[in-house]
């Protein structure tokens, strides 16, 4: 019901149960596709009832916000196969302020930050270190997970490899990750190598380090991990009631995850569930938009950039390997791509976490690209949309501290006066009681 084609053009069909990360024939990349005739037998209304039937079951294997989904997944994984740590079943949340200040119908929040890891890269890891494993065990070489890495990929990567006893090799670069997401693999004894490059420079050398025997791709490339990225377009259109927003915004960096959404609303429409797919939009910083350039010049290719310092740092990537995934997505959702300075990044993290969301950097690059549809002319009154938050705020601790703080973390950085009177440090006072109860009382004159 499901196996590996190549995308380039060359139709190499492939085993999905064997390690393959681009097509043999051709060099390009590879997805998972699925055989819709037998999903397409079952009635939506049918569909809909064994997922809400899953929702209250004890299962651990249905609790999992991937697996209650798993005949859309990998549905030749056997139950006793699936590696889980009770990913996803992540909270969509309703933004009043953005929704106001925008003047649209509608404006969502998915919290995918709200998993073990911190990150939705445990979506996607629950479905490869699965597959890695039952490969394994149906007699495959895997000797280890290797994976590069700018900090969530290598947290969620180590935390399951962990799970099931498979080696993880981290390879990230040096200094450019935080000490919150550097201390995840680290716990998870994985091995963690510390490149001299940045992120690109690390994709590059991972790519040839799998080419080794027994070394087991697990950045966006290998499309199992998509597979599970995509049950965020799943839990949107359930948490809705199966009616689809008009807009979905998504921080991009190596654009795996919009290529997922697009393929996961894809599979709703075309069992049923749905009546149509939402308009994409690819959210980016000036520092890393290879994309937006792209779009920007129609789509027709991809120009690699030198990736600069930027607040959102898991999207710094200036040569993104899932481009021709992206590019197709965003053509057939009739799709937009944003571009966000760092300054407007930091002011739309303040004023979301001054509103309780606590966002990482990358959700406040998407969040700001709301602000950007909304220079295009592209929202309404009516208009409905959803952001996916890819990270808990938790892991950029440094950053908020440092801005509230005024601290060395956001050196280089111009803070216009408007920005820096939202800075809120903690405020030193005697032990005092009548001290006490005098600021408390100016505090809320």
């Amino acid at each position: 019901m499901a196996h590996l084609r190549c995308i380039s053009g060359c139709d190499g069909v492939h085993d999905v149960f064997q390690p393959l990360f681009s097509c043999p024939t051709c060099g390009g990349l590879v997805d998972v596709a699925h055989d819709l005739a037998p999903l397409q037998q079952h009635a939506a209304e049918d569909w809909r009832a064994r997922i809400a039937a899953r929702a209250i079951s004890p299962s651990p294997i249905d609790q999992s916000g991937v697996w209650a989904f798993r005949e859309w997944v990998m549905p030749g994984l056997r139950d006793d196969e699936i590696v889980t740590l009770g990913e996803g079943r992540t909270p969509l949340l309703d933004v009043p302020h953005l929704q106001k200040s925008l003047g649209a119908g509608r404006v969502q929040l998915k919290q995918c930050g709200q998993s073990l890891t911190g990150s939705f890269k445990d979506l996607g890891m629950t479905v490869l270190v699965s597959m890695a494993s039952a490969m394994k065990g149906r007699g495959a070489d895997v000797r280890a997970l290797v994976c590069a890495s700018t900090g969530d990929t290598s947290a969620a990567l180590a935390a399951y490899g962990a799970r099931v006893g498979l080696p993880v090799i981290v390879l990230l670069p040096a200094g450019k990750i935080s000490s919150a997401q550097l201390v995840q693999p680290v716990s998870a004894q994985a091995h963690v190598l510390a490149l001299d490059g940045d992120f690109d420079a690390c994709m590059k050398v991972v790519q040839e380090v799998c080419r080794l025997p027994g070394m087991f791709l697990a950045n966006s490339k290998n499309p199992l991990r998509l597979e599970g990225q995509k049950t965020v377009a799943f839990e949107i259109a359930a948490q809705r009631g199966f009616a689809v927003p008009d807009f979905v915004l998504v921080p991009s960096g190596n654009l795996g995850n919009v290529a997922a959404l697009a393929s996961g609303f894809s599979l709703l429409r075309d069992l049923g569930l749905t009546d149509r797919v939402p308009r994409l939009v690819a959210c980016q910083v000036d520092a890393a938009n290879p994309l937006f350039r792209s779009y920007e010049n129609g789509l027709q290719a991809l120009e690699a950039v030198t990736a600069q310092p930027t607040h959102a740092s898991a999207i710094r990537i200036g040569d993104p390997v899932s481009y021709p995934r992206a590019q197709r997505a965003l053509r057939e959702t009739d799709g937009l791509v944003t571009s966000v300075s760092e300054t407007d990044l930091l002011a739309t993290m303040v004023e979301a976490d001054a509103h309780g969301l606590f966002v990482c950097p990358h959700t406040a690059a998407a969040l700001a690209g709301t602000k950007a549809l909304s220079d295009l002319g592209q929202l309404q009154k009516d208009t409905e949309l959803v952001v996916v938050s890819t990270a808990h705020g938790l892991k950029f601790s440094p950053q908020k501290t440092a801005f509230h703080d005024g601290g060395s973390e956001l050196d280089g950085m111009d803070i216009p006066p408007e920005l820096a009177a939202r800075r809120n440090p903690p405020e030193a006072l005697a032990a005092d009681t009548a001290i006490v109860r005098s600021r408390i009382e100016a505090l809320l004159a």
